[in-house]
């Protein structure tokens, strides 16, 4: 069988380009004993898929120059070998899909979902940006009510999701993001009680103490750099900082340069602590649940920016550096 990959062509060198992917034609091998083939029907494109174009240690392999990229999706059974699964479930890779029009997997590397829920949930609210902003909230967080949550990248899928879980445990949300369509959206849909658009302040400490005149009990901080640095000056003694991205870093080439924060953190008794959504993957089955009862009591609203076609994964990609998304970025293959 005939299908398309997208290949990581090379590693980019600060921001990626579209020369760095490779759209390729492949021969899927005949299905085996206990094999499943899939179709993708949505892909989800992230952040911390810039960190895996690198060839650097971390805490999740690199993609590997010449071989298909992968990313979080959702797929449908097309063909099976393995009395587990039958066409027309519908799938996600444990935990990857490759970039493919098509893909074989053993039966044990695909896990049934329920369809009764709109699929892209399982990429966003109900998935790992849900997870993230559930575990990095309330585990590192541990927010008390009437306590101000700060959180950067808020008008992404983990930021709208860690706004509105800090209001359903009694907090005061305020979000920064970029743009004033962002910032209305914040406000209005998923009930932020302020918002900043850092694109619009050239004083993001004075916009900062404005919006937060008690300070910052909790900054769940998503961005770095310059927009973490405002914030860190307004954190209240015993302060909790869960650190879930960097990404106004992830493409600099050379070893940024910023405030010295240790100081403050020691005479204000601050907590800063870096997480990963793989830290609670003993956990994921209590996250789901509260998560899927919030948003089935209308406590949580979902939304996603949707780029369609398999071609548009590289561009869909690429826009999450430069703020095309609100809310979870998919693609529809």
């Amino acid at each position: 069988m005939k299908i398309k990959q997208i290949l990581l062509a090379a590693r980019p060198k600060g921001l990626p380009v579209a020369s760095n992917f490779e759209t390729v034609d492949a021969i899927l091998p005949e299905l085996q004993e206990d094999e499943v083939m899939v179709k993708p029907l949505y892909f989800s494109v992230d952040p911390y898929m810039r960190g895996r174009m690198n060839d650097a240690k971390s805490y999740i392999p690199p993609f590997q120059v010449g071989e298909p990229i992968e990313s979080t999706g959702v797929a449908e059974v097309t063909n099976s070998k393995s009395a587990l699964f039958k066409a027309g479930d519908k799938v996600m890779g444990n935990p990857f899909l490759p970039w493919a029009t098509a893909a074989i997997f053993p039966a044990a590397h695909l896990r049934k979902i329920d369809d009764s829920i709109p699929l892209t949930y399982y990429l966003g609210v109900l998935g790992v940006p849900g997870l993230t902003a559930y575990f990095g909230l309330a585990d590192i967080g541990k927010p008390q009510a009437g306590e101000t949550v700060v959180v950067s990248g808020a008008a992404g899928a983990v930021g709208i999701a860690v706004g509105q879980i800090a209001k359903i445990m009694g907090c005061r949300a305020v979000g920064i993001a970029g743009g004033a369509e962002k910032v209305k959206m914040l406000t209005d849909t998923f009930g932020f009680d302020a918002a900043i658009d850092y694109k619009g302040n050239t004083n993001m400490d004075a916009a900062i103490a404005a919006a937060c005149p008690n300070g910052v009990d909790i900054y769940f901080d998503n961005v770095g750099g310059d927009i973490s640095d405002a914030v860190i000056k307004h954190l209240n003694f015993f302060a909790r900082v869960p650190l879930c991205g960097q990404i106004a870093l992830y493409n600099s080439t050379e070893v940024p340069v910023g405030p010295r924060i240790q100081p403050i953190m020691v005479t204000r008794s601050i907590l800063m602590q870096g997480f990963t959504i793989g830290n609670y993957s003993s956990r994921f089955g209590e996250g789901f649940k509260q998560l899927s009862e919030w948003v089935k009591a209308g406590k949580i609203k979902y939304t996603e920016t949707v780029e369609e076609g398999f071609d548009r994964l590289p561009t869909a990609l690429l826009g999450l550096f430069s703020g095309r998304n609100s809310g979870k970025m998919v693609v529809k293959v």
